[in-house]
């Protein structure tokens, strides 16, 4: 049994693969995405950085909207592209807004990791930090990226464009989950986040036991989520399998498990 708990529209082609693996699944979005208006600041444009940063595929989809909103033409070539990982990049190339006079610097679909840090390296392998970027991003999330360009010289301008809200799951799950644990049935979760661990276990803990949790096995997409499972860490070494955050890589850590 595997539970998918991308935000919705996530999961669809994953779940229909597992199924045509012969898995049983329940597709349980743990946050919904909410667009940010742009406020009195307004809407940074490209044509004003020499650097963009996406730091998710909703970044860059809800700024694109943005700009479409504004009547914005063509992505400037002046202006690099940075992609946390391969996904974000090809959401970016599939916008329409892009041509092939752009540049895009991201880690590649076999890279072992898809981060700010993966980003980073690649970044500062290209040589000197551009001086103005624009790091968009959520209203929450890990400031690592954005300090280690200050750090470097550049002046960032962060833009939020969408949150993410924790979703209440219905009765009927919270029934599920109480069948799950009288019958000692265990499925396999798929966690891609901090806010997707946190809000799953704020849905876990009304239906299941904290001892129901910790039996389950978890498939992360990054090794900094292993810590807020709160597991034992030799349960934590024998439950976890983790992978890319990219269909093909985490299909294949739900099969191989």
């Amino acid at each position: 049994m595997a539970i998918l708990t991308r935000p919705p529209g996530r999961n669809e082609s994953l779940a229909a693969r597992l199924e045509n693996a012969g898995w049983q699944v329940r597709t349980w979005p743990a946050l919904d995405i909410e667009p940010v208006p742009s406020g009195a600041a307004g809407i940074p444009l490209p044509r004003d950085f020499d650097l963009a940063v996406f730091v998710s595929g909703n970044a860059a989809a809800q700024y694109l909207d943005q700009l479409r909103a504004l009547g914005w033409g063509a992505w400037p070539a002046s202006c690099v592209i940075g992609a946390v990982g391969p996904a974000t990049a090809a959401r970016l190339r599939d916008s329409g807004s892009l041509d092939g006079s752009c540049t895009i610097v991201h880690p590649a679909v076999d890279a072992p990791r898809h981060d700010s840090e993966a980003l980073w390296d690649l970044l500062a392998a290209r040589g000197p930090i551009p001086r103005r970027v624009l790091l968009v991003r959520g209203t929450a999330g890990r400031d690592w990226l954005a300090e280690q360009l200050r750090g470097h010289g550049a002046d960032v301008h962060a833009h939020a464009v969408y949150r993410r809200v924790p979703v209440r799951w219905d009765a009927e799950a919270l029934a599920q989950l109480r069948r799950w644990t009288a019958a000692g049935c265990h499925p396999a979760w798929l966690l891609t986040s901090g806010a997707t661990v946190e809000a799953v276990r704020a849905n876990v803990d009304q239906g299941a036991s904290p001892e129901w949790w910790q039996a389950c096995r978890f498939v992360l997409t990054h090794p900094r989520l292993v810590e807020l499972l709160g597991l034992p860490p030799a349960r934590a070494a024998s439950s976890v399998r983790l992978c890319a955050p990219a269909d093909d890589a985490i299909f294949n850590a739900f099969v191989s498990g």
